[in-house]
Order: C-alpha cells, then structure tokens, then sequence
C-alpha cells in the first residue's frame, strides 16, 4: 500500500519563524508585514511557501490577510484551546468569571426579555425547586435555570462561554453538595427567585446585583 504524502514541513517550518519574530516585537500588535517579495526575500523561501505559512498562522489567529492591504498582526501569540484552560483552571478561578459574565448577563436580561424568555426562565425555576434529593439532578436543573437567564440576554458570545464553563463548574458542584449539602436550601432558592423577579421586573441593576450576591456567595463555599 502506498504511503500518503507528507505535506512538506518548510512552509510549517516558515510560520515558526515568523510566529517567533512576531512573539518578539519585530511587527508589533496591528503592524502590517512586508510585502510578500520582500518577505519571502528576508526568510530565505518562495512566495508559494510564504503564502501557506500566512494561511496557517492565519488560521490561529495571529495574522490577518487582507487583500488590497497586506498581511497585519492580529495577535502576539497562538491562543491555548479554551477547554485546556478550563481544565487547568481552578473552580474559583472559573466562578469568579462566572460572576463576571452572569452578572452583567441578567442586567441585560432584565433589559432584553421577552415574554417567551421570562416563561422559560420560570419554567427552569420551577424545574429547580421540583429536584429532589438527588445532586446530580439538582445541579443540572440549577444550570438549566442560569442558561436560561443567560439566554434571555441574547448575547450568543455569553451564551457560548457559559457553555464552555458547565462541565467544569458542573462536576466541581456536585463533588461540594455531595460532602457539604447546602444548609438553607430555601433561602438558595429564594435569591433565585429574587433574580426571576427582577427580570421580570426589567430591574437591570438589582438582577445584576441579585447574580453576583448568588455567586460570590457560592464562590465563598468553594473557598
């Protein structure tokens, strides 16, 4: 059987050379590189070759080519995998972005609800309070209930970093409930429905305020 073609590693090989000229200040953040013969003089290879180091640096983020206007740095370094980080991460360190993007999520919830949202809101609420003594249960109706919030905001950018944090956070709750249980589920519940009512309400600034005391309160039993 015969081998597959290896793609040939010079145009990778020219990409880590201008990825390391770029990490060390040659073309700063927004600078345009030089044009592609002058370019592809100072590094020694042919335009082809060039042009297929731009598209894979392209393709991670770190330049831009635009047509008419040259090739421009977008980014100083390849950004790590997002799930990388997540998993890395510590749960404070993941709550305390989650109090940052729900907090400002239910203020613009508050602000952008509609009818529809503010039924699913309440439904995800009511699906909360229904779970029983099982963790798993209750932590996957609690986030059912925050992405809710988090979709009456629509912003699709929160909504899909929300998502990216729920395995993390998700794993991380029901290991807690399941050594510590929460003392006062009512009142848990009740700062929930402290926030439905503001939403309801289009009160952006206590349903901000309402997300944040949850969640530093959360972060704290983390603690």
């Amino acid at each position: 059987m015969t081998a597959p073609v290896q793609r040939h590693p010079l145009a990778a090989q020219t990409a880590d050379v201008l990825l390391e000229r770029v990490r060390s200040g040659e073309w700063p953040l927004g600078h345009r590189l030089p044009g592609e013969t002058t370019l592809a003089a100072l590094l020694g290879v042919g335009r082809s070759t060039l042009r297929e180091a731009i598209r894979e640096l392209a393709g991670k983020g770190v330049l831009d080519s635009r047509q008419g206007a040259g090739v421009f740095v977008t980014a100083l370094d390849v950004g790590e995998d997002w799930n990388a980080i997540l998993r890395r991460a510590s749960v404070i360190s993941v709550l305390e972005a989650r109090i940052a993007i729900e907090a400002e999520a239910a203020a613009l919830a508050a602000e952008r609800r509609t009818p529809a949202d503010l039924r699913a809101i309440r439904r995800a609420l009511a699906g909360r309070a229904e779970t029983g003594r099982d963790v798993e249960e209750h932590v996957d109706a609690d986030m059912a209930f925050h992405r809710a919030v988090i979709v009456a905001a629509h912003n699709e950018v929160l909504t899909e970093m929300f998502d990216g944090f729920v395995p993390r956070v998700r794993r991380a709750m029901i290991d807690m409930l399941k050594i510590r249980p929460l003392a006062l589920p009512e009142a848990d519940h009740s700062a929930h429905e402290d926030l439905v009512t503001a939403i309801a309400d289009r009160d952006p600034r206590a349903a901000g305020e309402s997300s944040r005391s949850h969640l530093t309160a959360l972060k704290r039993a983390f603690a």
